[in-house]
């Protein structure tokens, strides 16, 4: 029968025969710290790291993102715009705003700087089933 080290002095009944067994003092010399993390599987796993040394000057390892979807086009006294929206990012709390959002950014815009309104239809993975989704929804050409 194995007893924590906080059992010791005190009397336990045997499981196999009911007796009244003392629990000795531990012994100093054979006590062994527990720590789950050092048993682990994550600790007994090697890991080998390495880092470049360069001579020189360093490469940018981190790229900056492309522009955003509203990213702007000027070239003389003309400049354009674009804006996309998608279906997706107009979802909240299960209604479906995307009409809303979409006449919203046109009447901030204004008719009259309208150039074209195109639909896109895109595949995206949906985090929540794990599955390739097709979805919608337009690119907006406007002067600004």
């Amino acid at each position: 029968m194995i007893v924590d080290a906080s059992g010791a002095g005190s009397e336990v009944n045997c499981p196999s025969c009911g007796m009244a067994v003392k629990v000795p003092e531990p012994d100093v010399t054979n006590i062994v710290p527990h720590n789950p993390i050092a048993s682990s599987a994550a600790a007994r796993e090697e890991r080998h790291y390495s880092v470049p040394v360069r001579e020189g000057p360093t490469e940018v390892l981190i790229k900056k993102p492309n522009p955003a979807l509203g990213a702007t086009v000027s070239e003389g006294p003309l400049q354009m715009r674009i804006r996309s929206i998608r279906r997706t990012d107009c979802m909240e709390v299960g209604h479906d705003r995307f009409d809303d959002k979409v006449s919203e950014f046109l009447a901030q815009v204004g008719e009259q700087n309208i150039i074209s309104i195109n639909s896109l239809a895109y595949t995206h993975l949906d985090m929540a089933t794990r599955q390739l989704m097709t979805d919608y929804g337009v690119m907006i050409v406007y002067k600004g």
